[in-house]
């Protein structure tokens, strides 16, 4: 295909993520986007099975958040969080606090998830020191888990994970175990608690699914059990809803469905609809209060420059005003039971080891995947934009995907798979 001329200039100049330069073919070159479809620039249309990244929730170009967006941009597109404040993120911190479950009241403001991650794990860190424990600075994390790729979320990922086993020299040490699931891993985690608690200062998973690191889903009762265990050892229980926060699992957000509080929520990805870049770290009164002192030296010394922006601030409000007046999460249960039926052929195929679905999330894993590039490049052909990784082809469409577009998503991985 004939690339544009801003590719042919500017492509020799950029770095792309999760990508050997040399031998990847290039990238796909789009030029623009519609509800869940992608328009590349030599006239192709993708209807997009990812929602990239799963961040564009209500589908791309939704016009209240653009309009939100636009309006914000012309009264005032940044200012600085420190000593200074503005609407929108003080309205949204407002409304996140009433639309998370118990007591996470304390909104901290980032721009990407794997630093909500890094503030989740300093705060939990801080929470200890600021009331003179200085023993409690290791985390449990568990096997097949992935909370970003900065060094200290790449400390609490599964350390045999390929995108992260090379720096195990440089990475500070934590725990790594097996989800509590089964009689077994029950034991193991229950054996470890009692040898390590008094060093551990929390707990981190990814509530229902863990999901760069395969799409892996447990049930309800697993957050269940650790929950339990944090009140029994007095530690910190960290969820990192990043992946599954904003509806994708079936409720707003995983943590709902065990009827679990953690004491530190981290969100992103789908907070602004997949428009701008924002997270947050949120945290209980209990994790707050151990901050409100008299000494200075007890405050949160972490401040992103673009920490609080209006304009992702605006359109994370806008966002949640589409959650509140469109029926987002009946949307994900009809998703949901269509992934399901239009997956489940793909069992009887050759070399799939398993297909599950949860929310709006469809899973078929592989017993393995020689050639990925070639992969991709058949999913482009077929007219759809999936992008497998590892072993596992997945779904993670927009919410408001249309029924016929599902029906090809789904249609276009079977035939592939079966190819």
């Amino acid at each position: 295909m004939t690339q544009p001329s801003w590719f042919s200039a500017g492509f020799p100049h950029i770095w792309l993520p999760y990508t050997q330069m040399k031998t990847t073919p290039p990238p796909l070159t789009v030029a623009r986007t519609d509800g869940a479809r992608i328009t590349l620039a030599d006239g192709r249309e993708l209807i997009d099975g990812i929602a990239s990244w799963w961040t564009a929730c209500h589908g791309y170009n939704h016009p209240h958040i653009r309009a939100a967006v636009e309006k914000q941009l012309a009264d005032m597109p940044h200012m600085m969080f420190g000593g200074l404040v503005n609407e929108p993120a003080l309205k949204l911190a407002q409304r996140l606090a009433a639309m998370l479950p118990g007591n996470l009241d304390h909104v901290f403001f980032v721009d990407s998830g794997s630093v909500a991650v890094e503030v989740a794990l300093k705060m939990a860190t801080q929470y200890w020191l600021n009331q003179g424990v200085r023993t409690r600075t290791k985390f449990l994390a568990f096997n097949g888990g992935y909370h970003g790729d900065t060094i200290a979320t790449m400390a609490v990922s599964d350390p045999d994970e390929g995108m992260h086993k090379m720096f195990g020299g440089l990475l500070p040490h934590h725990h790594v175990i097996d989800l509590p699931r089964d009689d077994k891993s029950i034991a193991a985690f229950e054996a470890f608690l009692a040898r390590e608690a008094e060093h551990l200062a929390g707990i981190i998973v990814e509530p229902l699914v863990q999901g760069a690191g395969g799409m892996i889903f447990h049930d309800a009762d697993v957050l269940r059990r650790l929950r339990a265990a944090a009140d029994r050892q007095n530690l910190l229980l960290i969820f990192d809803e990043i992946f599954t926060g904003f509806g994708r699992t079936g409720t707003m957000f995983a943590c709902e469905a065990a009827g679990v509080v953690p004491d530190i929520i981290t969100l992103s990805k789908a907070l602004t609809g997949g428009t701008m870049a924002l997270a947050a770290t949120v945290a209980s009164s209990k994790v707050f209060d151990a901050f409100w002192s008299d000494n200075p030296e007890h405050a949160l010394m972490h401040g992103p420059t673009f920490m609080g922006n209006p304009l992702a601030c605006a359109a994370a409000n806008a966002s949640l005003d589409l959650f509140e007046t469109e029926p987002r999460l009946e949307q994900v249960a009809a998703i949901s039971d269509q992934l399901a039926r239009g997956l489940e052929p793909c069992r009887n195929l050759r070399h799939v080891k398993d297909v599950r679905t949860k929310g709006a999330i469809g899973v078929v894993e592989l017993d393995r995947i020689d050639n990925l590039n070639d992969l991709k490049q058949r999913f482009v052909d077929a007219g759809v934009w999936v992008r497998p990784f590892g072993k596992i082809v997945y779904l993670t469409p927009a919410f408001t995907i249309g029924t016929d577009d599902l029906d090809k998503l789904t249609t276009r991985v079977r035939a592939v798979l079966s190819a």
